[in-house]
């Protein structure tokens, strides 16, 4: 009768802690290498589109934020719009290098060249 109680908690997570460090685990991981996120179409298109949604959203809402405080009509409205844009760009082509170089690297796998990258190396005079 004292053999049937179950085994340690801690134990049994240590156990599936090993085996998922093992690789043990099928389940997708989010992030899967070098903070390249891999998703599908739609959830890509999303994304992007919330990036820039979002940056045009804080600009604009800076601007008449100051443009109400300081009483300067659409000056600051003009200036944080451009200047939201401009940070929603960024956002979207960060986010898109970040899909197009894990689907290079699948290619490159695959046996296709991949794009040559920049290297990130100061010249030296």
């Amino acid at each position: 009768m004292g053999d049937d109680r179950s085994p340690d908690p801690l134990e049994d997570l240590g156990e599936r802690l090993r085996k998922a460090r093992s690789g043990g685990s099928s389940q997708p991981s989010a992030d899967s290498g070098l903070g390249r996120v891999s998703m599908s179409g739609f959830g890509a298109a999303l994304r992007i589109g919330a990036e820039m949604v979002a940056a045009l959203i804080v600009g604009v809402g800076s601007g008449l934020l100051l443009d109400n405080w300081l009483e300067t009509a659409p000056l600051f409205l003009v200036v944080f719009f451009f200047l939201g844009a401009a940070a929603g760009g960024l956002n979207v082509y960060r986010a898109a290098d970040r899909l197009f170089g894990e689907r290079g690297a699948e290619s490159e796998a695959a046996g296709r060249p991949r794009k040559k990258e920049a290297d990130d190396t100061p010249a030296r005079d």
